[in-house]
């Protein structure tokens, strides 16, 4: 079921099941339940035929051409769309998830602590490492110190990551051994926890999580790419096609490549690299393996921090903490100079902005960049320039999406999730710039759809039911949370489908269901155009098509 995840199973049953290879034909006849292409000129069907891995027919069953060498598919009532691709996750952190403690859902300190004991007892040896804990619905309403990991996992080295990933809780000997104590400096663009006797707390934000990055175990070769093989087959199962990979390491890249080559990646993967990668992609320019399955052409950057830790850059205070205005992590000195070259090789850039700050300053070096060097240096005469999140901006700042333009690559479900806290962090007034989906799309600015996963669950269901309900799974909105900011479903659909393509300099061959293009396809048994809007995040895929090779169908 697509329900059941890897953690279910034994973990070296999931592991097989992950690396199982999908052996089916790429010639389908696909029928027997509504079918949406999302091409404006034809929007639905009755019959797609794919013929070597790409769309041979998509029309009326009438005229449908023969069924023979084809494997048929019926629908039995299910609804077809293009196939969705995630704008934004993180592929690894998604396979890690599924084979380290895993803190989502948690309720309360209490119940973290709970898991993580359980966790310690059935893993006596080694550093603890976990995700997914996140404190704005917590009765506590705060972040976990060191003192809940202690007495939790009383002498271990346990690192347990927000769930955004911009700050880290550490224990106690964790911080002993990375040499964290009054006296240790906050890097810059980060930040130490201190509690007023001035000793560390625990958490580390942003840039202060690299004070114990040395600690974090050395995943060898097999590990990760058991990680990967357990991060495509969770994403099959919820139907994506393809994912943007943002922050792809550097020294993963091969991997991912090999894994393409040898058929061990089902799903299409788009890499925005590390930086530490930047110098190196744009001296060789974009690459790609497999007849397209990963490519490598983007380098994702950072600007700032997050909303939840008050990491995210703001020109103004926090409202809930009027000491901080949030962490920049870098400046325009330094990323002018990689800007510029990205624009002369090619490259496509994606930066991490989420605060209004971050999103001005990233959208004023890009402006600086394209206004500085000459059109005739530019490599690409439309270079698809991202801004990652897109968070916050203050009206005044939207016109540089529009006038530039800018690929703005948003997450939904962030917005349902943090309509619990932000208007505390930022107070109703920046509420007019923050998650405005309508807006932008009204400016006619590409909107990109994501999950930021391992963030987020990385459902597209629920990224969708986010997208036009604006409210979180409960129904629940709140009288400031600017309902009009919701998109209609068909604009939705396009930011889970063709503008993913587009943003990826794919829209030619995918994005909707036409002749001629990819045969990546995905099914759900309930149709996300007229189903009542509470009813989306309780669906489930039942096909996912990539190439016309299906990758799964549900029981």
């Amino acid at each position: 079921m697509i329900r059941t995840t890897l953690k279910a199973l034994p973990l070296a049953a999931a592991l097989m099941l992950a690396a199982a290879p999908a052996a089916f034909a790429q010639n389908l006849l696909i029928r027997g339940g509504t079918i949406h292409t999302g091409a404006e000129a034809q929007p639905t069907a009755e019959v797609v035929v794919v013929r070597d891995g790409r769309i041979a027919y998509v029309g009326a069953a009438a005229g449908a051409p023969s069924a023979e060498g084809l494997e048929a598919v019926d629908l039995k009532g299910a609804t077809l769309f293009p196939g969705f691709t995630d704008g934004h996750a993180h592929l690894d952190g998604i396979g890690w998830r599924e084979m380290t403690l895993n803190l989502e859902g948690s309720a309360s300190v209490v119940e973290a602590m709970q898991r993580l004991t359980a966790w310690a007892q059935a893993h006596p040896e080694g550093v603890i490492v976990g995700r997914g804990w996140i404190e704005t619905h917590w009765p506590e309403k705060r972040f976990l110190t060191a003192d809940d990991l202690d007495a939790a996992a009383p002498g271990r080295v346990v690192l347990l990551s927000r769930a955004d990933g911009h700050a880290v809780a550490a224990s106690s000997a964790a911080l002993a051994a990375a040499g964290v104590d009054a006296t240790t400096q906050a890097p810059s663009g980060g930040d130490i926890l201190k509690d007023a006797e001035g000793r560390p707390t625990g958490l580390l934000v942003d840039a202060a999580e690299q004070l114990v990055s040395k600690l974090m175990p050395q995943a060898d070769a097999a590990a990760t790419r058991a990680a990967y093989r357990a991060g495509f087959d969770v994403y099959a199962r919820y139907g994506w096609t393809g994912v943007h990979f943002m922050s792809a390491p550097w020294k993963d890249v091969p991997l991912l490549e090999t894994m393409a080559a040898e058929g061990e990646a089902p799903l299409r993967v788009y890499n925005s690299v590390t930086p530490d990668g930047a110098r190196a992609l744009m001296a060789q320019g974009p690459r790609s393996v497999a007849d397209g399955r990963v490519i490598t052409r983007a380098v994702k950057f950072y600007a700032d921090g997050a909303l939840g830790s008050r990491g995210a850059a703001l020109f103004e205070p926090y409202s809930d903490q009027p000491g901080t205005t949030g962490l920049m992590q870098t400046s325009g000195a330094e990323m002018v100079p990689l800007y510029e070259e990205a624009l002369r090789t090619g490259i496509q850039l994606a930066t991490h902005a989420i605060g209004d700050r971050g999103n001005h300053e990233v959208a004023a070096w890009y402006e600086q960049v394209m206004r500085e060097v000459p059109r005739a240096e530019w490599k690409l005469a439309d270079p698809r320039w991202r801004i990652e999140h897109a968070q916050i901006i203050r009206p005044t700042d939207y016109h540089y999406f529009s006038d530039l333009p800018i690929i703005a690559s948003m997450q939904p479900s962030h917005a349902i999730g943090d309509l619990h806290f932000a208007a505390d962090r930022l107070g109703d007034a920046r509420l007019d710039g923050a998650y405005a989906w309508h807006t932008l799309v009204d400016r006619s600015v590409i909107v990109v759809g994501g999950s930021d996963a391992p963030v987020e669950r990385g459902d597209p269901l629920i990224e969708f039911y986010a997208a036009v309900a604006r409210r979180d799974l409960n129904g629940f909105q709140g009288p400031d949370w600017r309902p009009n900011e919701a998109v209609d479903r068909a604009t939705a659909l396009k930011m889970f489908t063709l503008w993913p393509a587009y943003a990826s300099f794919r829209e030619a061959e995918l994005g909707t269901i036409e002749v001629g293009k990819r045969g990546d396809f995905t099914a759900f048994d309930i149709d996300l155009m007229t189903v009542p809007a509470a009813a989306i995040p309780k669906g489930r895929a039942v096909l996912t098509v990539v190439d016309g090779r299906i990758i799964h169908r549900a029981d």
